[in-house]
């Protein structure tokens, strides 16, 4: 079965839940049936023994004939049933009807009761000529030929089976329409059903044979197949935005590792062309090149550690309960190194986070890298840790208004910064780290000049006990 197609499947099965369902109802409608004949049969034959009971209070004498009588014909129970009079030696005596029937051991009990006893009534098949017959027979009062008697009459059981049989014909016929008009009623609705199963499949076959994200399916209507198709499509979409920024990503990584590897080229071409020649350079140009490779490589090493970082999948980080005024002074020690000549005032109250250390101290490091960067020589950045709102405020130029929304892009860089060192991917990395950590991040204008830098992170000013995370090293 399972190998077998879905359609065919579905028709398969439609054909065998209406198979069963006519076939059901076919055998309720036949035993309805049945039970009502046979009903109708026993009522003709007590309604039979009545009219003939009525008919024996009549005669004067009852005289017992072993075959209609030639002057009498068949005229006291004309609807096909036979009645006859049992006597207590089993001999049978006709009363209406074709003839007499075989009497049974149970009818000559019957025969035999005391006529002043209540009549009994016992009801049995015999058989006659290859003919079965319903025979009901009753215990009587009456005397014939000085025995006492009990009044049998019969109907054939034909009356009943022969238009059963022709029932039982016609529900199998009309079920066997119903279940052959069912697998084809079955197989147009799967063809119809799955038409955009189809539609789907051709499409994943599509994009599988060439790569094409952008093909999407038309959604119609609200039901699953719909749902499925428009999934289908954010999926692509997510796929192909995936495949864009990965492309953008390399794409970006290779024009901003081509100006230090540039240089670095240039500056030890100058170093081997100075070997090479025995032209030594002045000593003061040759610290100068050596400090500017240096630098280079400086650059080059912190673009390949941020593209790493940002390169790690979200599966990568493991968050743990990490103490954030730690981090933060950690952070602070570091910027301090990088900005000797700065003021850098800090206000840090103790506030716990569920996040990864590294990962946090980096961030905070990035967001103080940049108010150092920017700060004016002598001035003050202002650091403030308090429920869990970290702000980094510096007195520098300032980010203008329309290069907010860019600002944690990769690789974007203000043009008034690009003179400067950088990749570019500080913020890029400051506001992935916040979002794995469930905060947000945000930069705008500091009243009086310079950038706030704000950052949120949920969290309680105690740790849960038992989950601390080691300090970051």
């Amino acid at each position: 079965m399972n190998r077998l197609p879905l359609r065919s499947r579905l028709a398969i099965l439609t054909a065998a839940a209406v198979a069963v369902a006519v076939a059901a109802a076919a055998l309720a409608c036949w035993l309805i049936t049945r039970n009502q004949l046979n009903a109708q049969l026993d009522q003709s034959l007590a309604q039979a023994q009545t009219d003939t009971v009525q008919q024996l209070h009549t005669l004067r004498r009852i005289s017992c004939f072993q075959s209609p009588p030639a002057d009498r014909g068949q005229n006291v129970n004309p609807s096909n049933v036979a009645a006859q009079i049992v006597l207590a030696d089993g001999t049978t005596c006709w009363m209406s009807g074709a003839g007499t029937f075989p009497a049974t051991a149970q009818d000559q009990s019957l025969a035999r009761r005391n006529p002043d006893s209540p009549p009994i009534t016992v009801t049995h098949t015999v058989k006659q000529g290859g003919q079965s017959l319903r025979v009901r027979t009753t215990s009587t009062p009456f005397i014939v030929g000085n025995q006492t008697a009990a009044l049998s009459v019969a109907r054939p059981t034909s009356d009943v089976t022969a238009p059963l049989t022709r029932l039982a014909w016609l529900l199998l016929a009309v079920a066997g329409i119903g279940v052959v008009g069912a697998a084809s009623a079955g197989a147009a609705i799967a063809r119809a059903g799955l038409r955009p199963v189809d539609r789907l499949t051709d499409t994943v076959e599509h994009i599988a044979r060439t790569e094409d994200l952008n093909v999407r399916i038309p959604v119609e209507g609200q039901d699953e197949i719909a749902r499925l198709s428009a999934s289908f499509n954010a999926m692509t979409a997510a796929l192909a935005s995936s495949r864009e920024r990965q492309s953008q990503l390399i794409a970006d990584a290779g024009h901003e590792l081509r100006t230090p590897l540039t240089s670095l080229r240039t500056n030890i071409e100058l170093l081997e062309r100075s070997e090479a020649t025995g032209r030594a350079l002045p000593p003061e140009d040759r610290r100068a090149l050596l400090a500017s490779v240096k630098a280079q490589m400086t650059e080059l090493a912190a673009l390949i550690g941020d593209l790493q970082e940002l390169s790690r999948p979200d599966a990568a980080h493991v968050l743990q309960v990490v103490p954030l005024h730690e981090v933060t002074e950690t952070a602070l020690g570091r910027a301090r190194l990088r900005g000797p000549d700065l003021k850098i005032a800090a206000d840090v109250s103790p506030w716990y986070v569920r996040g990864e250390a590294t990962a946090l101290e980096r961030a905070i490091v990035n967001l103080m890298d940049n108010a150092v960067k920017f700060s004016p020589a002598g001035g003050t950045i202002e650091v403030r840790l308090h429920g869990g709102q970290l702000t980094v405020r510096d007195h520098g130029p300032g980010i203008p208004a329309e290069e907010l929304p860019h600002v944690f892009e990769r690789f974007w860089r203000s043009p008034s910064a690009r003179s400067l060192p950088g990749s570019g991917l500080g913020l890029s990395i400051v506001a992935r780290t916040v979002q794995q950590s469930g905060g947000e991040v945000t930069l705008a204008p500091a009243a009086g000049g310079g950038t706030l830098a704000v950052l949120m992170l949920p969290g309680a000013p105690t740790p849960p006990p038992d989950e601390l995370a080691p300090p970051a090293s």
